[in-house]
């Protein structure tokens, strides 16, 4: 389902003293839109062609070119000279100029990035589920936060904008937006460049050139380039993990015939191929409760893995991690895109259209266990991976009536998406090995610590097994099992799991490269209608309304597969108490999910605001704001179980879906 966000707010906005103001009447456009724009530097946004000549920082949190301290809406505005003097150069760093923003990531940064705007905001990293605070590029909405965690370039400034804002930003921005204006094309000829060294080799470099191809085009071209050494050391290979490898490249035109008409073409293209994202343990200990006494012991779970040869470095500060070999946390991206905005005025009235497409791929590796042992993995040349594939389009139209009492706007978009997600999570050539100890370590808790002997290829103690099976005091089913793990079963010597494998039917199954192999196919449309309505009710007082209409529709195609024969031999049968280790991965049987599902929501979001201008210097506004959060397909197996799957069964389950 939907979720909507209200938020009522009042709020004073105080502004600075400004600084360098001009006091030219005449401006000349070609010295507009600087990228070391800064307060007191005139700015002009491309919604609109006359040069603003002021001492505020302006922004277009409302579509409009207005100065910070005229806007009554909570925001932020991080200009080219802060985001320089603060060596802030993608948006994850924006949390230092911008208090109340968060970004973060958990399993990988270009995959799993998040943003949270007074802590409200999407967790998870599940790529079918989008983010509670939008990010905006040049107007072109970039679907996932992670999409958006790249180097940006030259900008003129970053604009943060919190609480809902949905109505001229559309669904996904219940929490607030990121919106981020790059550097444009100008008239006159410069060129520039900066070089960045700092700690574990970390190098950046930055060039731009812009020219005039004559007095209506103008060109930019921009490109960044970073390399970092990883700051965590693998103590198995000796290599640096979690480190930095990437560059951007972005070309723009800009058209300007005359004052009336302003098209700008934008098209840039990025790559990384960096390894993250590896992560130290922290001390592990087993907590325990003895008789309401809580205490902590050496870690069970840790001891059986170290036992096995496991490399667990738990000193998080030392930063040393340990990682399989053959197994990598390989992060690939490709992304690139096109976008074109026209601007036009018609009389009274001027037009916008702004059209682009957006592609990003990325592809994950993935040392799932975290440690040396080869248990669980993901693999990116084996095909993990997430691909986007975005068009969308925007139309507004905006003017003043009413002798500039009323600033209205009204508009339309669309968009349309298509994900495709691939897993392969599957077990590592030790995991046979350590399922056969956890199911000891499940023996000897309920019957002896001696049963547990990690140095033996059933992790079993036969000895003491052998004793445990002939005392009759014990269940028989418990004994019988016993042996079974054990290898004292009679033609079964093999013990653990490859004896349960046996008897099931299922002769010499290893582990191995078991595991699902998981694609997902969602379609998502979404088309909206809004407008936002200012009303100047005295010189001082402005009342504005604002309302959009959202339609969407998803449809997700789902094809689930796994190679795992002993899961599907158990489950249902006299072994299937024993199917929680091997089972796992995957967590339903494969191939039994291969249908369409569809989902179709509409929602009507707004906004209602009156400020006063209560001096020159100060404004004071109440708001009430409703968003949006797009619904969305839970786009993981794991929230499955086998009990929803009977072997055979071919259904479309109702917990394959999430908000």
């Amino acid at each position: 389902m939907g979720k909507s966000v209200w938020l009522a707010s009042v709020g004073m906005v105080a502004l600075a003293t400004p600084a360098l103001a001009q006091t030219t009447g005449q401006i000349d456009p070609t010295t507009q839109n600087s990228p070391t724009a800064k307060s007191g530097a005139v700015a002009r946004d491309s919604t609109e062609q006359t040069p603003i000549d002021t001492g505020d920082i302006i922004v277009t949190a409302t579509r409009r070119n207005e100065a910070l301290s005229n806007v009554p809406i909570a925001v932020s505005a991080v200009t080219a000279e802060t985001l320089r003097n603060s060596g802030a150069s993608d948006i994850r760093q924006l949390t230092q100029l911008s208090p109340s923003l968060l970004v973060s990531s958990t399993s990988s940064e270009a995959g799993a990035g998040g943003a949270r705007i007074r802590g409200v905001g999407t967790v998870g990293d599940n790529p079918g589920l989008e983010s509670s605070v939008a990010v905006f590029i040049d107007g072109v909405y970039r679907s996932r936060v992670g999409v958006g965690l790249t180097e940006l370039g030259p900008v003129d400034r970053i604009e943060v904008l919190r609480g809902p804002q949905g109505t001229l930003f559309g669904r996904n921005a219940s929490a607030g937006l990121i919106s981020i204006i790059t550097a444009k094309p100008r008239f006159t000829t410069e060129a520039s460049g900066e070089l960045t060294v700092g700690n574990f080799n970390y190098r950046r470099a930055v060039a731009s050139l812009n020219a005039p191809l004559s007095s209506t085009l103008a060109a930019r071209i921009d490109g960044t380039y970073v390399k970092r050494d990883g700051f965590l050391k693998d103590v198995i290979s000796g290599r640096d993990v979690n480190d930095r490898d990437r560059w951007m490249l972005r070309g723009q035109l800009l058209y300007q015939p005359s004052s009336d008409l302003s098209v700008r073409l934008i098209a840039d293209y990025s790559k990384r191929n960096e390894e993250c994202c590896a992560a130290t343990y922290l001390p592990a200990h087993d907590t325990v409760n003895t008789g309401g006494a809580i205490s902590t012991q050496p870690s069970t779970i840790a001891g059986i893995e170290r036992a096995l040869g496991a490399v667990i470095p738990d000193d998080t500060f030392a930063r040393r991690v340990a990682i399989t070999p053959g197994r990598d946390y390989a992060s690939r991206v490709r992304d690139y895109g096109a976008s074109a905005e026209i601007n036009y005025k018609l009389g009274g009235a001027q037009l916008t259209s702004i059209t682009a497409y957006r592609y990003n791929n990325f592809l994950r590796g993935q040392d799932a266990d975290y440690n040396n042992l080869d248990l669980l993995y993901r693999q990116s040349d084996g095909g993990a991976y997430n691909r986007f594939k975005t068009f969308t389009q925007e139309l507004r139209l905006q003017g003043t009536t009413l002798n500039d009492r009323l600033d209205w706007l009204v508009g339309g978009y669309y968009a349309s998406e298509k994900l495709t997600v691939a897993d392969n999570l599957k077990y590592g050539a030790d995991y046979g090995r350590f399922a056969n100890c956890l199911i000891a370590n499940n023996f000897a808790s309920g019957i002896t610590p001696t049963l547990l002997s990690p140095t033996n290829p059933t992790c079993f103690n036969q000895a003491v097994a052998g004793a445990v099976i002939t005392n009759p005091a014990i269940p028989a089913a418990t004994r019988g099992a016993l042996a079974l793990f054990a290898g004292l079963s009679p033609g079964l010597p093999m013990g653990g799991f490859g004896a349960l494998a046996a008897a099931a039917g299922q002769p010499g199954f290893s582990f191995n490269g078991v595991g699902g192999t998981d694609l997902y196919n969602q379609r998502s449309n979404n088309y909206a209608v809004f407008t936002h309505d200012i009303f100047s009710l005295t010189d001082r007082l402005k009342a504005t309304i604002g309302l959009r209409y959202t339609h969407e529709k998803k449809r997700l195609s789902v094809d689930l597969r796994d190679n795992n024969t002993l899961c599907r031999a158990i489950t249902g049968g006299p072994f299937a108490s024993f199917q929680t280790l091997p089972c796992v991965i995957p967590s339903v049987p494969g191939g039994v999910l291969d249908a369409a599902m569809s989902k179709s929501e509409s929602r009507v979001s707004g906004t209602a605001n009156l400020s006063w201008k209560m001096f020159p210097d100060t404004l004071v506004y109440a708001s009430y704001s409703r968003g949006y959060k797009a619904g969305g397909f839970n786009l993981d197996r794991s929230a499955l179980t086998r009990s929803q799957f009977p072997a055979g069964c071919e259904t479309t389950p109702t917990s394959a879906t999430s908000s």
